[in-house]
C-alpha cells in the first residue's frame, strides 16, 4: 500500500490524530485502567476487521495509541520502490475507526499531549558505524536499515528510540554529535520552545522552524523541536 503524502494526511481531518514522525497519534482520556483496557479490546476488535492494528500503551487515565504501516510502498525520485514504515489509507481509516468508538465511549481525545522522541547522530559513516548501534540498541543487526531505505536504527518492537544519521563532516577527533529530536503536535510547539526557553534553555536555529527549531542547554547540549507541518490540518 502506497505512503500518504502530508497533504493527504491533512486532508483526511483527523481531529483527534496527530503526524508525529512516521506515524499517526493519539491520546484518548479514561477514567481507570479497566476502563482503559475495555477501550482497547473494542479498538482491538476493530482493527481485527480491519486487518490492521495500533501500537498501544495504556495507564491510569490514558489510552496511547500509534497507527504505522510497516510494509508501507515510497517511491524515489528514480522511481525505485522502498518498503518503509508510514502512514497509509489503512492507518486512516482505523484512525477514523478508533475515534467513533472513542465517542460511543464518551471519552475525549488530548491531542495537544502526543510527542514522540528519536535520537539523532551525525556522521560522516553511518553505514559503517551503523551495525554498532544496531546490536548496541535493539539486540538485532536486522534493526538496521528496517523500514527505512537509510540505516536508520528501528526497533521491530518499538521498546527503543529510533535512531538516524545526518550527514557531518570528516573530523579528526573524535566527539560525540547526538541530538534528541522531540515531535510534538503543531498548537503546543511554540509553547514547549518558550518553555525551554524561560527554563534557560537557547534558541541557536530556527531557519526551518516551525517544521525544527534547534534549541541548546546550558552546556550546549542540543534537542530539536519538530512539527510535520505538511499534515497538520489547515483549518
Amino acid at each position: 500500500m502506497d505512503m500518504l503524502k502530508g497533504a493527504q494526511i491533512a486532508a483526511a481531518n483527523l481531529t483527534d490524530w496527530r503526524k508525529l514522525a512516521q506515524g499517526l497519534h493519539a491520546r484518548y482520556l479514561v477514567d481507570d485502567f479497566g476502563t482503559g483496557a475495555r477501550f482497547v479490546a473494542a479498538v482491538g476488535e476493530a482493527g481485527d476487521a480491519l486487518g490492521h492494528h495500533p501500537r498501544v500503551s495504556i495507564g491510569n487515565g490514558y489510552v496511547d495509541l500509534k497507527l504505522v504501516t510497516d510494509d508501507a510502498i515510497y517511491r524515489d525520485d528514480e522511481g525505485t520502490e522502498h518498503v518503509v514504515e508510514w502512514v497509509t489509507q489503512q492507518d486512516v481509516d482505523l484512525a477514523r475507526r478508533i475515534t467513533e468508538i472513542a465517542a460511543d465511549h464518551q471519552f475525549d481525545a488530548d491531542p495537544a499531549s502526543v510527542s514522540d522522541i528519536e535520537l539523532g547522530l551525525d556522521t560522516a559513516h553511518s553505514a559503517t558505524i551503523a551495525p554498532v548501534w544496531a546490536v548496541l540498541l535493539t539486540g538485532s543487526a536486522e534493526a538496521q536499515g528496517r523500514g527505512t531505505p537509510s540505516d536508520e536504527i528501528r526497533d521491530a518492537t518499538a521498546r527503543v528510540p529510533n535512531l538516524w544519521f545526518g550527514d557531518a563532516d570528516e573530523h579528526e577527533t573524535p566527539r560525540q554529535r547526538f541530538h534528541i529530536e522531540v515531535y510534538v503536535a503543531p498548537e503546543v510547539a511554540a509553547q514547549r520552545i518558550a518553555a525551554a526557553v524561560a527554563a534557560g534553555g537557547t534558541v541557536v536555529d530556527d531557519s526551518n522552524a516551525p517544521s525544527l527549531t534547534v534549541i541548546a542547554d546550558q552546556d550546549g547540549n542540543k534537542g530539536i523541536v519538530c512539527v510535520d507541518v505538511s499534515a497538520a490540518n489547515k483549518d
